[in-house]
């Protein structure tokens, strides 16, 4: 038969594995809710700098040496076949 002893340890065993559960739970949603800050601040940081270089124009120069090296295209004179009316 099931004593008392038995009863107590086994109500004992499911308190503590629902407790394990939610502190789990809880440290899961802290995280979730580190994470969510640190996307906001970088945004946030992101969206403050580009408002300060909204309007300007910036000019990146291109190194000779890396010319063959990257996509840029030379534009080149295209001579037409048929002259425009």
């Amino acid at each position: 038969m099931v004593g008392f002893r038995q009863i107590i340890f086994i109500l004992g065993v499911i308190l503590l594995i629902r407790l394990i559960g939610k502190v789990m739970t809880a440290r899961r949603n802290i995280n979730d809710q580190k994470q969510y800050n640190q996307n906001r601040r970088s945004e946030s940081v992101e969206r403050e700098r580009s408002s300060q270089n909204f309007g300007k124009t910036t000019i990146n120069k291109i190194d000779k040496k890396n010319l063959s090296e990257s996509d840029y295209v030379d534009y080149e004179e295209v001579q037409d076949d048929e002259p425009l009316n």
